[in-house]
C-alpha cells in the first residue's frame, strides 16, 4: 500500500458505522482525508449521499455507501455486506465500530424492554455480527484492523443510563474477550477508543440543558483513530482520549 506523511491510509479500505452524523461521520471524514476509501456504513441514506459528495468535491477517494439499519439487520445481512465488499473492492483493512444508540436515562425497574432490546441490538450484537461476518476479509488482507468504540459508562456504573451503560459494559468485554482471543493472530489486530464527552445528538439527548458548546467536537479524537487504524499501533490497545483543554 502506497502511504506518505499526508495520507497515512492511502490504499486503505475502511468501514465506519455510524458515519451518517457524530463521531461515525467524524471518523469516516478523517479516515477518507488520510487517504482511504471509506465505506459509510448507516440507515440515513441522505446524511451519507451528502457525507460522500462533501469527500469526492474535497478530492478524497470516493466513498462506498453501505445503507444498513443496525436495529433490525441480522446474521444474513451483514453476510451480504461483507458479500458487496469484497465485490466492489475486493476486500477489507479496517472495522471501526462507532455507531451508539443512547435509549431511556430511567431506572433498570422501570426500563421499556423493547428500548432494551434494540440498544443491545445496536451497541452490541451488531459489533459481533459486523467483525464475525468482516473477519475473513480483514484477515486477507494482512493488515486487518478493527477498532472499537468504548464509553466512560462501561468503566462506572453511573445510575439510570440503562441499557446504554449495561450494553458498553458489555461491549467492552467483547473487545477484551476478542483482543485476548486474536493475540496470536499476526494478521488482525484489535483495538479501542475511548472518547470523552463529545458534542453529538447522543450526548445532548442524554443531556439537553447543556451547553452544547462546552463540548468538543468528535473531530478531536480522530486522530486516535487514524493511529489505531496505521502500522504501528500494537494488537489490543486501549487509547482514552483525554477532553481537550478549556472543553
Amino acid at each position: 500500500m502506497n502511504q506518505d506523511a499526508d495520507q497515512p491510509l492511502a490504499g486503505h479500505r475502511i468501514l465506519v458505522t455510524g458515519a451518517s452524523r457524530g463521531l461515525g461521520q467524524a471518523v469516516a471524514r478523517g479516515c477518507a482525508r488520510a487517504g482511504a476509501t471509506v465505506l459509510a456504513a448507516a440507515r440515513n441514506v441522505r446524511a451519507l449521499e451528502a457525507l460522500a459528495d462533501e469527500l469526492v468535491a474535497a478530492g478524497c477517494p470516493e466513498p462506498l455507501l453501505v445503507p444498513i439499519n443496525l436495529q433490525t439487520a441480522g446474521v444474513d445481512d451483514y453476510a451480504l455486506v461483507a458479500e458487496h465488499i469484497e465485490t466492489r473492492l475486493g476486500g477489507l483493512d479496517g472495522l471501526v465500530l462507532a455507531a451508539a444508540m443512547l435509549g431511556d436515562l430511567t431506572p433498570l425497574s422501570h426500563y421499556d424492554t423493547v428500548t432494551w432490546a434494540r440498544v443491545f441490538q445496536v451497541n452490541l450484537h451488531a459489533s459481533l455480527l459486523l467483525a464475525q461476518a468482516c473477519r475473513p476479509l480483514l484477515r486477507q488482507s494482512g493488515h486487518g484492523r478493527v477498532v472499537f468504540t468504548l464509553a466512560d459508562e462501561a468503566y462506572e456504573a453511573k445510575a439510570n443510563w440503562g441499557a446504554y451503560a449495561v450494553s458498553k459494559f458489555a461491549l467492552r468485554g467483547l473487545f477484551e474477550l476478542w483482543a485476548q482471543e486474536s493475540r496470536d493472530d499476526t494478521r488482525l489486530r484489535v483495538n479501542a477508543v475511548v472518547p470523552p464527552p463529545l458534542r453529538t445528538k447522543l450526548r445532548m439527548d442524554a443531556f439537553p440543558a447543556i451547553d452544547a458548546m462546552s463540548l468538543p467536537e468528535p473531530d478531536c479524537v480522530v486522530e486516535a483513530y487514524l493511529a489505531l487504524l496505521g502500522d504501528a499501533a500494537p494488537h489490543g490497545t486501549l487509547v482514552r482520549v483525554p477532553a481537550p483543554a478549556g472543553s
